[in-house]
């Protein structure tokens, strides 16, 4: 990138790196190789990169030679001090990836224990909600044969009402944790999800995709709760008719498509409104960014909204 098309940020930092090389490269004084590390930090932090980085120490570098124009010894000498102050200002790119690996590795057992907690509060509303609902049917059964007919009639519709709640609960409780997702894998883990949004919203669903068995329950589960909560946006905020879900393999990597035909928004605006939340679109982004995948979403006012997410296979724990 030309110099002049860098924003202010990033040419500030080559310019300090360029005087603080040469400063250091002259007398070696530990005060500018301090700078280094300070300097590596400013890059990380204005996104400059280290390749971007290592290119403004190349050419730091070469102005510091071409003013000194040393041979020999010197040449060696300054050679070298050049090589340990681009080390010092690269260790703050090592902590910065050490950072972000700790970080993953936290979310990720943070994740882990969400989906434990998840699966027994779904295992405890199916297995108590259910006894509690066989127990009414039993109850009502037994009042009903001693009621008149009328009455017969009005305990007839309450075990219609309990039908109904039984199909609800059962519907809910495996989207909060799909047992389908463990046995059949994600494609009809999503179909599950995707038809119990539709009869309860309107919202018309299609999933398309195979099933990939060579990614881990890891990788299946994290679609899945992208998915939904991307689905549960769709339902609440997007004023959509239609939304799609496709799924396929390429490159060795899991990719999954998801568009609907809604409102769409300024995405600039929601992730800043979602970052100070904590929740919503960052919180989908985390998710796939711990498991060293990629996230994408392009959406504006009044052009519906698509989500792009890849993800590598993962190894189980």
């Amino acid at each position: 990138m030309n110099f002049m098309d860098m924003d202010s940020t990033t040419r500030d930092v080559i310019e300090r790196y360029k005087k603080a090389l040469q400063e250091y490269v002259s007398n070696e004084c530990e005060e500018a190789l301090h700078q280094a590390y300070e300097i590596g930090r400013q890059a990380v932090a204005s996104n400059m990169g280290l390749l971007g980085l290592i290119d403004a120490h190349g050419d730091a570098l070469v102005s510091v030679l071409r003013k000194t124009a040393p041979d020999g010894d010197e040449l060696a000498r300054q050679v070298d001090a050049a090589s340990r102050y681009l080390r010092e200002s690269l260790s703050s790119f090592e902590m910065f990836h050490l950072r972000n690996q700790e970080a993953n590795a936290a979310l990720r057992r943070m994740n882990d224990m969400l989906e434990k907690e998840a699966k027994r509060v779904a295992h405890a509303l199916h297995d108590q909600a259910g006894t509690l609902l066989a127990e009414a049917y039993l109850d009502l059964a037994e009042i009903a044969r001693d009621l008149p007919q009328p009455a017969v009639a009005r305990a007839h519709r309450i075990t219609a009402h309990l039908d109904q709640a039984r199909e609800h609960l059962r519907r809910l409780s495996h989207e909060v944790h799909p047992p389908i997702l463990d046995e059949l894998g994600l494609v009809p883990a999503v179909q599950f999800l995707a038809e119990g949004i539709a009869k309860r919203t309107g919202l018309v669903v299609t999933v398309n995709g195979s099933t990939p068995r060579d990614f881990s329950q890891t990788v299946n589960t994290t679609v899945y709760r992208v998915v939904q909560e991307a689905l549960a946006n769709v339902a609440r905020h997007a004023r959509a008719t239609r939304a799609s879900i496709r799924m396929w393999k390429e490159g060795g990597r899991l990719h999954c498509l998801i568009r609907d035909n809604g409102a769409g928004f300024d995405v600039s605006i929601v992730r800043i409104r979602n970052a100070q939340r904590g929740l919503g679109l960052v919180g989908m982004e985390e998710r796939i960014l711990a498991l060293g995948g990629d996230f994408q979403i392009t959406s504006a006012p009044g052009q519906g909204t698509t989500i792009r997410i890849s993800l590598p296979p993962q190894k189980d724990s």
